[in-house]
């Protein structure tokens, strides 16, 4: 591979692109998880690679990925697309640990004087190695979605429902068929004693427990 395209690859990797080909685990190094304060996964991420960068240690620490979904909202007609946090709280580091185990010292020192940062997952100073399907399962979410999303739905087909707002307040009916390109759910309500079909957009309805 040209000097070029190697430079780029790493670049796209620190980007949290990954591509089909990438390694699980880079040779000598394990995936970790740490633990970081809410809403500061991206921060932490940007500032450590950073850190990284400026003090020379890529050759012991090399991914650091924040895993997003994009989540697409219909409200009021109105489309949104949105990156959502697959496991917020955390940040996943690839890395080199010492022979017995540890942190090496300069990089423990780096990462707990970052804002936001809390522990690795594992004993003190020897953070607990991820297994194998949790980090293919991790890399796979961490690749960018090549087509725009749909509409999650919380809901399935006969779920017992009430609807929060609109004409129909305060009404319950049952989920018949989920519309996700259009964000709407038909459900089924009794209207004047007749089962009547109406379709509403997902976020006017919840879920009744029965």
């Amino acid at each position: 591979m040209a000097e070029s395209d190697t430079t780029n690859q790493q670049a796209a990797e620190r980007e949290g692109q990954i591509g089909a080909d990438e390694l699980l685990v880079t040779p000598g190094m394990n995936w970790f998880v740490l633990r970081v304060a809410s809403n500061k996964e991206d921060s932490v991420r940007e500032t450590l690679l950073r850190k990284i960068k400026i003090e020379g240690f890529t050759h012991l620490v090399n991914r650091i990925l924040v895993p997003t979904e994009k989540v697409k909202t219909i409200k009021s007609g109105k489309t949104r697309i949105t990156l959502k946090k697959l496991y917020p709280g955390y940040v996943f580091v690839e890395m080199k640990l010492e022979p017995d185990g540890r942190i090496p010292q300069d990089i423990f020192f780096l990462i707990k004087e970052t804002t936001g940062v809390g522990d690795f997952i594992g004993t003190a100073g020897r953070p607990s190695p991820m297994s194998t399907p949790e980090i293919e399962k991790m890399l796979a979410a961490s690749k960018p979605a090549e087509e725009t999303p749909t509409v999650k739905m919380e809901f399935k087909k006969g779920d017992h429902i009430k609807i929060k707002e609109g004409p129909f307040e305060n009404m319950e009916g049952t989920v018949d068929e989920l519309l996700p390109d259009q964000g709407k759910v038909r459900v089924i309500v009794t209207i004047f004693g007749r089962a009547t079909p109406i379709e509403l957009e997902y976020w006017l309805i919840e879920r009744v427990d029965e």
